[in-house]
């Protein structure tokens, strides 16, 4: 699907029939067991959470969920996690780092919620917060940008060993909408936005922020997402083996190279 045009994959990205994160988890790991609450405030469900089994490694499985029907979407706030949902994450990273297992993460939000009360539980120190403990973490960490990845609210569960993105998914710092509306005052020109930012997983791939494109082989994930699946499967089993024998602080470096070199890159 190399011949799409950047707006015809954000749309892909937006479907409501693309699959979310559930059928992911539902499809790769074996007896998922989900944990709940952030041991401060409350359960977010726009973020879930838990241990899973795949081929009979136990990893630590954290995921941003949209919901796959409306009142689904609005019990899960479209997902746009809260602060709690971003401690619920932690914490269960941190358990994670504890028993040594390897952390996936699903990234798929449009945004963290910006509303009045996340902010008054603090959602950028929650956020921050995350960043800086997942540098330091000793497991290897792998996060897969399903569909949106949007700004710091994607970026708080993604700080990564390697990020991989499905074809059609979008990563940026800012939705296509809202760039217009801030650099030309004129949200009409969302589509022109969309190729500005660079925001395809061709895009990222090309500047080292992402290492691996998942293939929807043709159709889009919607259609094509059991082949998707079964070849995800194949390369976090890879990802998994490829880092067992490395020392905690070996793959802590590797980690600190990695977006020490976007940095550099930015920079210049």
């Amino acid at each position: 699907m190399s011949n799409l045009t950047v707006w015809e994959r954000v749309t892909l990205a937006r479907m409501s029939t693309r699959p979310t994160a559930k059928f992911y988890i539902d499809n790769l790991f074996e007896r998922f067991e989900e944990f709940h609450g952030d041991r401060y405030f409350g359960d977010d469900r726009a973020i879930v959470g838990g241990i899973g089994n795949i081929n009979g490694v136990p990893v630590t499985v954290i995921a941003q969920m949209k919901g796959e029907n409306t009142k689904d979407n609005i019990s899960r706030n479209f997902g746009m996690p809260n602060p709690e949902g971003y401690r619920k994450a932690l914490r269960l990273m941190k358990q994670a780092n504890k028993f040594g297992r390897p952390i996936i993460t699903f990234v798929d939000t449009p945004g963290a919620f910006c509303g009045k009360q996340a902010e008054e539980r603090g959602q950028g120190e929650a956020i921050a917060k995350n960043l800086f403990e997942m540098m330091g973490l000793n497991v290897p960490i792998l996060s897969i940008v399903i569909s949106e990845g949007g700004s710091g609210g994607a970026l708080g569960i993604a700080i990564a060993n390697e990020v991989w993105m499905l074809e059609n998914s979008i990563y940026s710092v800012i939705s296509p909408e809202g760039c217009a509306s801030i650099l030309w005052k004129d949200a009409s020109r969302v589509k022109e936005a969309s190729e500005v930012l660079k925001l395809t997983s061709y895009d990222l791939k090309e500047f080292g922020i992402i290492e691996k494109i998942i293939d929807e082989l043709g159709e889009g994930a919607h259609v094509t997402k059991n082949e998707i699946v079964k070849n995800m499967k194949e390369e976090i089993v890879d990802f998994i083996e490829r880092f067992e024998n490395k020392s905690g602080d070996e793959i802590k470096e590797q980690r600190y190279q990695k977006f020490r070199k976007i940095g550099e890159y930015e920079i210049k």
